[in-house]
């Protein structure tokens, strides 16, 4: 999955999609996908990611605590 880094717009290949789906964690690993090398892999926060539309990822995804207002905690 590819994803846009918002620091410097460029765009970030999601090496750990469970990690990207699990809102208990808020760094995920990616690599950058620009140029004509393969990038070394690093870590990415969450928050600073969005999709290549530009749409913020899923609520469900960077907050562990997306439903407390539904189940009345």
């Amino acid at each position: 999955m590819f994803l846009r880094h918002k620091v410097n717009h460029d765009i970030v290949e999601i090496l750990d999609l469970d990690a990207l789906f699990d809102p208990f964690k808020n760094r995920v690993a990616g690599r950058y996908h620009a140029g004509e090398e393969m990038q070394d892999p690093m870590m990415f926060k969450k928050p600073e990611l969005v999709f290549l539309s530009g749409e913020a990822l899923p609520r469900c995804w960077v907050d562990a605590h997306y439903r407390d207002d539904a189940v009345g905690s």
